[in-house]
């Protein structure tokens, strides 16, 4: 276990060491964090939850898939929506993602592939490869391919923390004019208090932007009835919701404020297949 905790931080202090600066950066992920908070619980766990961390993606035990709408600041054209679905194997896990934000004069868009498997009881592993472009109809098309990396230490059965990495090796969007996609750095905590009940944190750095912190609690009671809330420290904005599940789905309405830009408001659906031997 100690050597664990040694591994897991000297990784935190290579990645937060080793960020290059560069002039440009275009934002990492179409990720919405109300999406996010599942991935350090082994409790707690949705088809979204491997698009913070693939590691996560190790842990889902039956099939799910989900999608996520949300109107940012209350304008359509800046609406962002995401479909995402968790398939467990034999030979380890596969996820796969879909995002689009935008409108018609300006969006972008992303699809990937990822892969998981556990090392152990106490490492999980991930990795998913994406397709990333966007679109501007009097500026041109650009895209690119890159990978994203994660892994998961479970340090005890209800404490985990993680490592994650997207696009560690840089890369351009447009090889003409060197529009660069930028690369991102991150760690995350959680911890379970109970089969119900989990809290997680994440620092986040991304080229040229902030250190941000990311932190939420999941709350689930009455068997049908979830609740989420968190907060990002880089905007000052704070993000809640509240769901309903029944049989095998599950409906969750959201919500996330900006001191300065308003309300985003958002729906979550979410269908989990039956797990073998139900």
């Amino acid at each position: 276990m100690a050597s664990l905790f040694k591994y897991f931080f000297a990784f935190l202090f290579s990645f937060l060491t080793t960020i290059a600066v560069h002039a440009q950066g275009i934002r990492y992920s179409l990720g919405i964090p109300y999406l996010s908070l599942g991935a350090y619980s082994t409790k707690q766990t949705d088809p979204f939850a491997f698009t913070n961390n693939q590691a996560a993606l190790a842990q889902v035990k039956g099939g799910s898939v989900g999608a996520f709408g949300e109107r940012r600041f209350m304008l359509a054209e800046n609406s962002v929506y995401g479909l995402a679905a968790a398939i467990p194997s034999s030979l380890g896990n596969f996820g796969v993602q879909v995002a689009y934000g935008g409108f018609r004069n300006f969006n972008e868009n992303k699809a990937g592939l990822a892969y998981a498997k556990s090392l152990g009881k106490a490492v999980d592993i991930g990795v998913q490869f994406n397709y990333y472009g966007y679109r501007i109809p009097q500026y041109g098309n650009a895209s690119t391919v890159n990978f994203e990396v994660g892994a998961i230490m479970h340090f005890s059965e209800k404490f985990n923390g993680g490592i994650h990495a997207y696009n560690p090796v840089g890369g351009t969007l447009d090889k003409a004019n060197k529009e660069k996609l930028a690369s991102a750095y991150k760690l995350g905590l959680g911890y379970d208090a109970s089969d119900h009940f989990s809290v997680s944190a994440e620092l986040v750095k991304e080229e040229d932007r902030q250190l941000n912190v990311v932190a939420g609690v999941q709350y689930q009671f009455m068997q049908q009835f979830f609740a989420r809330a968190g907060f990002l420290s880089e905007t000052g904005t704070g993000f809640a919701g509240v769901g309903l599940g029944w049989n095998h789905l599950r409906l969750d309405v959201s919500a996330s404020y900006h001191p300065q830009l308003g309300f985003s408001p958002g729906l979550l659906f979410v269908y989990h297949l039956k797990e073998k031997g139900q």
